[in-house]
């Protein structure tokens, strides 16, 4: 087994520990929570396995994660005209699944990230509006 075998599937293995962990999670803190170790996951992979793939991945996961933590940071404040739904979750979820399957597959890992990226987007004023406008579909 090559070195770039190894940590796929340990990337593999741990993305769809994270999509588990974040399905079973009722409180949308502990969701954010552990969806942080998906990045951190990929980030690890990159340093002893780089590829562009892995990079892309560790740069949408991490700016997914710190969007969600914004938005969630702004809702605890009082700011709730963007609120956190379960539909954001159950895409970020799916997207992870989808980009597990990806990379143990070895095909585009594109479509699950811009899954992703496209829920957390929605939870931004921008993104929420092109939702409300129906523009944006999750």
């Amino acid at each position: 087994m090559s070195q770039d075998d190894f940590f796929r599937r340990e990337l593999v293995a741990e993305l769809r520990r994270i999509e588990l962990m974040m399905r079973k999670e009722e409180k949308v803190e502990k969701k954010i929570y552990y969806f942080s170790a998906a990045y951190g996951i990929t980030n690890r992979t990159l340093r002893y396995s780089f590829t562009e793939d892995y990079l892309l991945a560790d740069f949408v996961l991490n700016t997914s994660y710190n969007g969600l933590l914004e938005r969630f940071k702004r809702i605890c404040s009082g700011d709730s005209t963007v609120e956190l739904e379960p539909v954001h979750f159950d895409c970020i979820q799916n997207g992870l699944k989808a980009l597990a399957d990806a990379f143990e597959s070895k095909t585009s890992i594109l479509d699950p990230l811009g899954d992703i990226l496209k829920a957390m987007y929605s939870t931004t004023g921008p993104g929420n509006y092109l939702r409300e406008k129906g523009l944006l579909k999750l």
